[in-house]
């Protein structure tokens, strides 16, 4: 060891391990020294995450569907064959002719539009030529006048024109086309057309107005300047409407600068492959159970049919999940981009909702945009009550729901249609309990929107339209055939004897 003047130098001791030796542990050592509540009570000072809470519910749901697939897979084996579908030829004919004859509508609505701008170019030449200003009321009023006229007789051409449209793709698809997924195409594809249909006619009565009586206190947007009534009346123009990912028509809409093609490829990748997973899900555990649940249905075994609503619930949320995302999310944006159409606003986060009205306003934004555009607020405008207004509303889009459900598994029972009127009290109450005190009123809302939509709505409406289908078309028709085969020969038995 070095010496430094013939001495050996002291270790070299760290000061803190110094002190603790030196320092005698004491059994008093105060740990409850203030007040402090538990984390999981409403007074604790800090609310603790819940992280952990969340990967415990993914992994049961993870592992409590794994075990459904393997229990399904073992009873059942594999349900899912791409040779074996059950259309016809003359599905696909009907189908394909609904398809290439429904857009004509929207072009015949293009032509009385082009008439009624006619109309509308002479009226404005015929008052420059004269040198007339509108200035006095007696004017006005004939001026009035003669736009209701006009009015008239091109609403009726479009009214015409819009019914022909329902009336005879309804009528192919629930006489002609038994297959239910085509039918459900060919009638969206129809409502589809009828509601931009209705929306081209509607924007253009009020651009025309005010085309032929400018007013600085209602001025039009200012997005319309560049393409003003009635340039906008022409071939290109419609054309983009009617491919536009929109219910809305506008002479002018936001446009992006160029196509993203790989944000399409993406989007319709998402696409192919949510298909496939909605028709796998279906055909491997959707149609097992909803088939032994007919059963159950004939006889009216309540008990029963509550639970196989419940076991449904499940394979019915996950598909409708995948599907909204399918076509909100991937064929709604592919085919923006490709149009280069800039409001793509085409959904809200509708699974945070406190109430049933948000929902309904959020989840699908195209359909909610032409309600309250179209029917809800100039009905509003007119002085109807807003509940009138909203009231209204439900009825069509039950209407509508009817047609898109019912028509194609060739039983409208009206179940849609209840549905949608079961929409109005639940909003009455869901709104009620934002206002009540004591109690998270959003919450149970949103606990209510759940319940009411994904736990009962949509497996009980399911499982009544399959039971129709199946009374109709399936193995209860031939169990209500046989058993009434049985009792005729019993009958004529027992007349012999």
């Amino acid at each position: 060891m070095p010496t430094y003047n013939g001495k050996t130098p002291e270790p070299v001791v760290n000061s803190t391990a110094k002190r603790i030796r030196e320092t005698k542990y004491r059994h008093v050592f105060a740990t409850h020294s203030q007040p402090r509540n538990s984390c999981l009570s409403h007074d604790a000072a800090k609310t603790p995450s819940f992280v952990g809470f969340r990967n415990l519910m993914i992994l049961v749901l993870i592992v409590s569907n794994l075990r459904l697939m393997i229990e399904n897979f073992r009873k059942y084996g594999v349900l899912i064959c791409i040779h074996c579908h059950d259309y016809r030829r003359q599905d696909v004919v009907y189908g394909l002719i609904l398809y290439l004859s429904v857009p004509c509508h929207l072009f015949i609505a293009y032509l009385i539009e082009l008439a009624a701008a006619s109309h509308a170019k002479l009226a404005t030449a015929r008052m420059k030529k004269a040198g007339e200003e509108h200035d006095t009321p007696a004017k006005q009023e004939q001026a009035r006048r003669s736009f209701n006229i006009t009015w008239r007789v091109v609403a009726f051409f479009h009214g015409i024109n819009a019914t022909l449209n329902l009336i005879i793709a309804t009528s192919v698809v629930y006489s002609h086309i038994h297959h239910p997924g085509i039918g459900t195409l060919c009638e969206l594809h129809a409502v589809i057309v009828w509601l931009k249909t209705c929306s081209y006619a509607f924007t253009n009565r009020d651009l025309r107005h005010a085309h032929l009586h400018p007013s600085q206190a209602q001025p039009l947007p200012d997005i319309y300047a560049s393409c003003p009534y009635p340039r906008n009346i022409n071939y290109k123009n419609l054309c983009y409407f009617w491919w536009a990912p929109t219910l809305i028509y506008q002479p002018v809409y936001p446009r992006t600068s160029h196509i993203r093609w790989g944000f399409v490829f993406r989007r319709l990748l998402e696409l192919v492959g949510l298909s496939i997973v909605i028709w796998i899900a279906s055909a491997q555990y959707a149609a097992p159970l909803l088939q032994n649940s007919l059963d159950k249905v004939l006889v009216l075994d309540f008990i029963s049919i509550a639970e196989r609503v419940m076991k449904l619930s499940t394979i019915s949320v996950f598909c409708w999940l995948c599907g909204f995302f399918a076509l909100f999310q991937s064929a709604l944006n592919a085919l923006a981009e490709v149009m280069r159409f800039g409001d793509r606003e085409f959904y809200g986060d509708w699974w945070n909702v406190s109430s049933v009205r948000t929902y309904w306003t959020s989840w699908n934004k195209p359909v909610t945009n032409f309600m309250r555009r179209h029917i809800y607020s100039p009905l509003v405008g007119r002085g109807w009550h807003p509940a009138a207004a909203q009231i209204t509303v439900f009825i069509i889009s039950g209407i509508l729901h009817e047609l898109l459900v019912g028509v194609p598994t060739h039983n409208v029972l009206g179940v849609a249609f209840a549905g949608m009127m079961f929409q109005i009290p639940l909003i009455a109450i869901t709104d009620m309990l934002q206002k009540w005190k004591g109690i998270d009123g959003k919450t149970a809302g949103n606990l209510i929107f759940w319940i009411s939509f994904c736990l009962v709505g949509q497996p009980l409406a399911a499982l009544l339209y399959f039971f129709a289908w199946q009374a109709k078309y399936g193995s209860v028709s031939k169990q209500w055939q046989e058993s009434n085969a049985l009792n005729n020969a019993l009958h004529l038995q027992f007349l012999r004897r």
